[in-house]
């Protein structure tokens, strides 16, 4: 073990009563955080947990519910090749354990992703042996790989991405993070851009095999859901799509500086946080601001009252409805400097986004989404508003757009098929 390691490993362990401390504190605003705490440490109810399986474990790391929703669509296909799979699928959120939970099959088994101390990773290892660990988009955690490599586990990154932040940060932390990265079987990364940074810091990039949420098939039924939310409302519906903390203060600025005039103020406006645990948050700040609002949890499966300033979205895995019933929207996360949110969801419904300053996380299929129409790209929160509520009084432009979204998405599909084919290369068993 390398000095930087054995550092990693001595914080991990100090840090263990801070994350208990943290999980203490979310579970009270989520409590999907309270469940089954000593999982997260490497201890297991039944002790045998798993044991039956030993050697045959497919293990999926996705950390949150994005990764989780992405994960999805190569369990899919994992099953289609190999039908008698078991699936052993691990997260970090409440969110993302929630929605893994629809992926379970009889025989499966989902449990909390090992905090990244020697021990805990040790105890996982020993517990479920998995024949492979594939870990979802970013997820590289030191003691894992290299516990990983030690018990002879392949290891991969699929779906992966580092936006240039995380590259400078793993280029100034080289001698735990090559190591780290180096000691993957592979890595399949979404982009060219994507390669070219993992490749620098030491990852074994075996072939860019695109993203894997344009596989996505949005939900027929609440496709049809969110249409017949924008046929009911007089008005037009723009969406703020997966907003993070601060850019629903930049949309009611707009609102109390008196910017929303003519068709802007006449538009159906549907706010989405991104996280649940902020539904409560901003439904009281838009209350604050003199707004009229509507919750989505009060009105279930009727139509969305239309005498409201704002349907306020606090639900979960209804995207493609919110979608469905939106113009256009604005997407979360690109108006304040947090990297922005993947708009590959929005295109396949066919709603085109207008996008902020800040979409690192997503630098490729933003740029690419700008290049053919299907998004927009504006200098802050009032240019957006600005954008959208303008485009939605061309229909023309306005249907280009929705247009461009569809095509877009459709064109870059096949990524979970081939991400299959290439963790089924790696099995001892096929």
């Amino acid at each position: 073990m390398n000095l930087s390691l054995a550092a990693y490993s001595l914080l991990a362990w100090a840090a263990q009563p801070l994350l208990k401390r943290k999980l203490r504190r979310r579970a009270k605003a989520e409590p999907g955080y309270a469940e089954a705490v000593p999982e997260r440490f490497g201890c297991y109810t039944p002790r045998d947990l798993g044991r039956e399986a030993a050697g045959q474990w497919v293990w999926v790391h996705a950390v949150s519910l994005g990764e989780t929703r992405a994960a999805a669509l190569l369990i899919h296909e994992l099953r289609a090749a190999m039908p008698g799979m078991r699936l052993l699928l691990t997260h970090g959120t409440a969110t993302g354990r929630a929605e893994g939970r629809k992926l379970l099959q009889p025989g499966d088994i989902q449990v909390w992703q090992p905090w990244d101390s020697r021990k805990a990773v040790r105890r996982f290892l020993q517990q479920f042996q998995p024949a492979i660990g594939v870990l979802m988009e970013t997820e590289i955690w030191p003691n894992l790989v290299q516990g990983c490599q030690r018990m002879g586990v392949p290891l991969v990154l699929a779906n992966a991405r580092l936006n240039a932040k995380s590259q400078a940060g793993a280029q100034r932390w080289s001698s735990l993070f090559e190591p780290t990265y180096g000691a993957l079987r592979a890595v399949w990364a979404q982009t060219e851009e994507d390669a070219e940074r993992l490749r620098s810091v030491g990852a074994p990039v075996q072939a860019v095999l695109g993203n894997l949420k344009f596989d996505v098939q949005p939900d027929a039924a609440l496709l049809e859901q969110g249409k017949a939310w924008r046929a009911v409302s007089q008005r037009p519906v723009v969406v703020l799509a997966s907003s993070r903390e601060g850019e629903e203060a930049q949309w009611m600025a707009q609102w109390a500086g008196r910017k929303f005039h003519g068709v802007a103020g006449q538009c159906q406006w549907l706010i989405v946080p991104r996280h649940p645990q902020r539904f409560d948050e901003v439904h009281a700040q838009l209350l604050e601001a003199g707004l009229r609002v509507a919750r989505r949890s009060q009105w279930g499966d009727g139509l969305p009252p239309t005498d409201v300033d704002v349907w306020l979205g606090d639900s979960l895995g209804e995207m493609p409805l919110y979608y469905a019933a939106a113009d256009i929207g604005l997407l979360g996360g690109s108006f304040e400097p947090l990297g922005g949110q993947n708009l590959i969801e929005a295109a396949a419904c066919g709603c085109p986004m207008v996008i902020g300053p800040h979409t690192f996380n997503f630098a490729q299929v933003s740029q690419t989404a700008c290049e053919v129409g299907a998004a927009f790209r504006v200098l802050d929160m009032e240019q957006g508003v600005q954008l959208a509520t303008a485009l939605v009084r061309d229909a023309s432009s306005l249907a280009a757009a929705r247009q461009a979204a569809l095509e877009f998405a459709a064109s870059h599909r096949g990524t979970a098929r081939a991400t299959a084919q290439a963790i089924q290369q790696l099995l001892p068993y096929r």
